[in-house]
């Protein structure tokens, strides 16, 4: 017995280890992501600064209130930084949507979590990140990238934190006794299970829907 036990838990080791690894390498790609954007803005900046010198050094006023008008325009479409009032959520959100736009994947977010809530923050973003792999993973199926798409919603439904996670899928997801599993292979189903064992631990509430090409995970953590 103390044989097969040991061989069990090892087992198990390994399966932690090797999903433990494999967030490592997300959380890598999506700060290299994260870096590359930076790098961009920084030589956005640059070039606007020098464009604004020029006409100033013509003397084009105008053309410098001109041009700083379509700047704020242009600013405003790209801020796409969610800012939902709560840090920890916002971190996560952020990195995993950045990470899908750089996919090809359109997103639309829309999120309100209070500062402080009674939900452990790490829970919290275990849910939206191990959602969002899963929404990201769905949408790489599609070869088409204009049907890619991922849509976010997190509110307050009185004194229930409401979360929905949609993304594009191909096919009907696969189910086990009739539950949800995920179709990356054995070792990735521990996100699934994860989410849902937090859920339960805070005896909240968890609907998942797969119809018209669209996959739906609906959930109500109280707080």
């Amino acid at each position: 017995m103390k044989i097969i036990d040991f061989m069990f838990r090892g087992a198990i080791d390994r399966r932690i280890s090797a999903y433990q690894n494999d967030l490592m390498e997300k959380h890598v790609t999506e700060v290299e992501n994260i870096y590359k954007q930076m790098r961009g803005w920084r030589h956005d900046y640059h070039n606007h600064i020098q464009t604004m010198k020029a006409y100033r050094s013509l003397g084009e006023d105008e053309k410098i209130d001109e041009y700083l008008n379509s700047l704020e325009t242009d600013l405003t479409s790209v801020d796409t930084l969610i800012k939902s009032g709560n840090v920890m959520a916002d971190a996560m959100l952020n990195s995993k949507l950045s990470l899908a736009k750089s996919r090809k994947i359109a997103v639309n977010a829309k999120a309100v979590v209070p500062k402080s809530i009674t939900v452990s923050e790490i829970d919290l973003c275990v849910i939206i990140g191990n959602l969002l792999d899963n929404a990201i993973e769905a949408c790489l199926r599609i070869d088409d990238e204009s049907k890619r798409f991922i849509r976010v919603y997190m509110d307050m439904k009185r004194n229930d934190l409401y979360i929905s996670v949609t993304n594009s899928s191909i096919g009907k997801t696969q189910k086990q006794n009739g539950r949800y599993v995920s179709g990356k292979g054995e070792s990735h189903g521990f996100g699934l299970m994860r989410i849902d064992k937090i859920v339960d631990k805070y005896s909240g509430y968890i609907k998942r829907n797969d119809e018209d090409g669209a996959f739906t995970s609906e959930i109500m953590l109280p707080l």
